[in-house]
């Protein structure tokens, strides 16, 4: 579930629509919880599909670690990719806001964490990566990791609508983690590979 305080608007010509911000979100903020109407497909259920259904869903969902291909069920799955993403996953199914959302902002991810199965150009953000690439996230997840656990503690600072979202276990392995931070999982958790994945350009 994409956090309340969100909508869907038209970005650009280039971007389509995206999620936006209505009101602040501060950072440390849950903004997405996979939860139980997200729609989860196997790959052979996926290539099963009918042609035009899978061509949506290769759109609009992304690989978890298991190769299965997740649809959002409400407006996450509009969120666009940006090499200075505005929100970062994490391993506990979850995302958070790693700066201040302001209103009309856009929530944006790093799809180089989310296992893209061919490389593909993005908008120029005068950023040294110009490409998502297949296994990004094997050559940048010392860096992810070091930014989750700087931006982890914020998530306990302030309030969270999505909190019920998250199992308890879940959740009080994720507060210990920010306590003692060697016990924070690795975003390389979430990496699928897959059998014809390129290496990305270092």
């Amino acid at each position: 579930m994409i956090h309340p305080d969100t909508e869907v608007r038209f970005i650009s010509k280039e971007k389509g629509y995206g999620v936006v911000a209505t009101k602040l979100i501060p950072r440390g903020t849950i903004t997405w919880v996979q939860d139980d109407l997200d729609q989860v497909f196997s790959r052979e259920r996926a290539e099963n599909l009918n042609p035009s259904i899978k061509k949506y869903l290769d759109t609009y969902s992304f690989t978890n670690k298991n190769g299965e291909m997740v649809l959002c069920w409400d407006n996450g799955k509009f969120v666009n990719h940006s090499f200075k993403p505005s929100c970062f996953s994490t391993p506990y199914d979850f995302e958070i806001a790693i700066r201040d959302i302001h209103p009309g902002e856009e929530l944006t991810d790093d799809y180089g964490y989310l296992n893209v199965e061919k490389p593909f150009h993005v908008i120029d953000e005068n950023t040294i990566r110009k490409t998502v690439y297949p296994d990004d996230i094997l050559t940048f997840y010392e860096e992810w990791d070091a930014l989750i656990r700087e931006n982890a503690p914020e998530v306990l600072k302030v309030p969270q609508s999505l909190r019920a979202l998250i199992s308890e276990k879940t959740w009080d392995e994720f507060v210990n983690a920010v306590y003692h931070p060697t016990l924070m999982r690795s975003i390389l958790e979430c990496h699928y590979q897959h059998n014809n994945s390129v290496k990305s350009a270092s």
